[in-house]
């Protein structure tokens, strides 16, 4: 008989998790080569970003509100960062510039989109209580909460596979659970659309280590 309060409870718990997730989707993006779950179909815009050296990339934004939290994951495609460099070289030295202020940027700003977009979160006004470097599927990241000026909390994360910089960020009430199911979620996907994981960390603009199945 004492059994049966604790059989109850599990039973609870077992039932009500397929209710908390009840509404959430796996949606997947081909055109940006991404996966998370989101509370429902996103909405999807076009965006110009500017990166740490001034030059402006293409990017989209996926984004889905549920009350009074907010999900969105932003892509930004660093593909053509190369030509847009090379561009400004030539215009700075048609104009005359010297060597040093013609400098090919390209690499310092591949490499180095990672820590400017962590660096452009941190410039918000919230306060900072957590941040650590992290990995999905075995693409470095970092991740980090704030806590906003009304309470609300944000649960972000950066990361950058081959040359597109993946900003995931959710935020939530004060008085609301994280949003794991949105936040653990982040996957890549390959040209095919099947989803990658690699068998030791990748870091952007190195070789890429093995895949695993």
């Amino acid at each position: 008989m004492r059994l049966y309060p604790v059989i109850a409870a599990a039973l609870s718990l077992f039932i009500s998790c397929p209710l908390f997730a009840q509404g959430w989707i796996e949606f997947a993006s081909r055109e940006d080569f991404f996966t998370v779950n989101f509370p429902g179909e996103p909405a999807v815009g076009d965006i110009t970003y500017d990166t740490e050296y001034f030059i402006a990339l293409p990017g989209r934004v996926y984004s889905y509100e549920s009350g009074a939290s907010r999900y969105s994951v932003t892509v930004v495609n660093y593909a053509d960062a190369a030509e847009r460099h090379a561009e400004r070289v030539v215009d700075c030295l048609a104009a005359l510039g010297d060597g040093d202020s013609c400098n090919n940027r390209t690499q310092t700003d591949i490499r180095g989109a990672l820590d400017y977009a962590t660096w452009n979160f941190l410039q918000r006004e919230a306060d900072l209580t957590h941040f650590v470097y992290y990995i999905a599927d075995y693409v470095v990241g970092r991740t980090f909460h704030l806590t906003n000026t009304d309470g609300s909390r944000t649960f972000a994360a950066v990361n950058m596979h081959e040359d597109r910089l993946y900003m995931l960020e959710g935020t939530v009430p004060a008085d609301s659970p994280p949003p794991l199911l949105f936040q653990q979620s982040l996957g890549f996907l390959d040209s095919e659309g099947k989803r990658i994981r690699y068998a030791t960390p990748y870091s952007n603009g190195y070789p890429a280590p093995p895949r695993t199945r």
